[in-house]
């Protein structure tokens, strides 16, 4: 088989390296690919927006199946096109994808389907909103409806931030056409976890879960990223609990869905929280979790390439996936004043060490190789991914690697994986 992956960050990096253990995998390209990619697949200048050169060069070169890596192209209608040509191609439509790409449609779809969440209250306008928030409880969230990279979700601790919010939102652009329409939504205490599986449809095929970290600093502090970090599997949500999420979030979604016409088929993603009460859902992503893939992935033992055909098939309730019994944890590296202004082009030393080491894996994100040398080309940078028979020995793999790493204001959480193992010794002592 020719497989493309498309996309240039850790996700689509550890995709391929996956990819590549499949003995059905002959050839590997990825678009556009990063430095990491590059050792072991064929990167090829294509952005991951340009669907009609992907769809091109797919045809071209008699691709047998593409990978969608990012939310924006599957939210844009990839899938539909590549099917359009005959093309095989894992991602969702893009009918389906919209429950990513407009966070309105998903906490609608929730409230027709019966799915517990967080109350809300959608808006277009922006003095509404503000009249809406001198009445409400804080902290409160606020998120931008549509596709901002993981950064369109705030916190409000009080009327004058949220108001400022807003403004910044709605009025200043801050994530352009992403953020017309807003959702305010209620705060949820608790903890967070997210759970992906792959679905036909109908039949799904749980992944491990995994829980991310998304403020910048250590301690759930400063503003969101697109991840810093990740460990799986997340003792806060075990086997068990799991096929509950199973039952009473992931199958009432996709029947409603298809009550509504839309087939799903891919990954989805649901962002949950924890709470005293209930699960409830935070959000749905229509791909890949990144950097959860990162953490979930070098656990896996079974072949993801034969999962996908499966479930492109509608074969996935024959479907199963082994998993190692140990823990990952990844921890990202990230250019210094990620997620606002960052320098790229500095260089990447400490590598070399790694040649060879089978419990700490490299997953390269904003990356690119020039004259010989290895330099920063991103925000997040790297994802340093170590292994081990339990949670902690994987944090003190992963860290230890971590310091072996530098580059020119290198940044990254010290606090991975601390909650998890919390809740280990909370469950080891009841």
């Amino acid at each position: 088989m020719r497989v493309l992956v498309v996309g240039g960050g850790g996700r689509e990096h550890t995709l391929v390296w996956k990819i590549a253990k499949s003995p059905l995998v002959d050839d590997i390209f990825c678009t556009p690919g990063n430095g990491g990619t590059e050792e072991i697949a064929n990167n090829i200048e294509i952005k991951a927006e340009d669907i009609g050169s992907l769809l091109q060069f797919a045809k071209k070169e008699r691709i047998d199946l593409t990978v969608v890596g990012p939310e924006a192209p599957l939210v844009n209608g990839i899938t539909d096109a590549f099917k359009g040509e005959e093309l095989n191609i894992f991602g969702p439509s893009k009918d389906a994808a919209i429950i990513e790409g407009s966070k309105a449609f998903a906490k609608k779809l929730m409230k027709r389907v019966g799915v517990q969440q967080a109350g809300f209250q959608e808006f277009s306008d922006a003095k509404n909103a503000i009249t809406y928030l001198r009445e409400q409880h804080f902290p409160i969230v606020i998120k931008a409806s549509g596709l901002a990279a993981g950064k369109g979700v705030i916190i409000a601790n009080n009327i004058d931030e949220a108001e400022k919010t807003v403004h910044d939102i709605m009025v200043n652009k801050r994530f352009g056409k992403a953020g017309t329409i807003i959702i305010i939504e209620e705060f949820l205490k608790g903890e967070e976890v997210s759970l992906l599986v792959l679905t036909d449809g109908e039949a799904v095929l749980p992944f491990l879960s995994s829980q991310d970290h998304k403020q910048v600093y250590d301690n759930d502090r400063g503003p969101n990223t697109g991840g810093m970090g990740a460990y799986a599997p997340a003792p806060v949500l075990n086997k068990e609990e799991a096929g509950k999420v199973i039952d009473r979030i992931i199958l009432p979604v996709l029947s409603g869905l298809r009550k509504e016409g839309v087939s799903y088929t891919g990954v989805l993603y649901a962002g949950l929280m924890i709470t005293d009460d209930d699960t409830k859902v935070l959000e749905f992503n229509c791909r890949f979790g990144d950097p959860e893939i990162q953490a979930i992935m070098p656990l896996c033992n079974s072949d993801l390439v034969e999962a996908l055909l499966m479930s492109l098939n509608g074969e996935l309730k024959s479907a199963r996936i082994e998993w190692n019994d140990g823990s990952a944890v990844c921890v990202v590296l990230a250019s210094g004043g990620y997620p606002v202004k960052y320098e790229k082009g500095k260089e990447i030393e400490g590598l070399e060490s790694f040649k060879g080491k089978e419990n700490v894996i490299l997953f390269h994100a904003g990356t690119k190789k020039e004259n010989g040398r290895l330099l920063t080309a991103g925000g997040r940078v790297l994802g340093v991914t170590g292994m081990g028979s339990n949670l902690k020995e994987a944090i003190e793999t992963t860290y230890s690697a971590v310091r072996e790493i530098t580059f020119e204001g290198m940044h990254f959480r010290k606090d991975i994986g601390r909650k998890g193992l919390v809740r280990e010794k909370s469950l080891l002592s009841k």
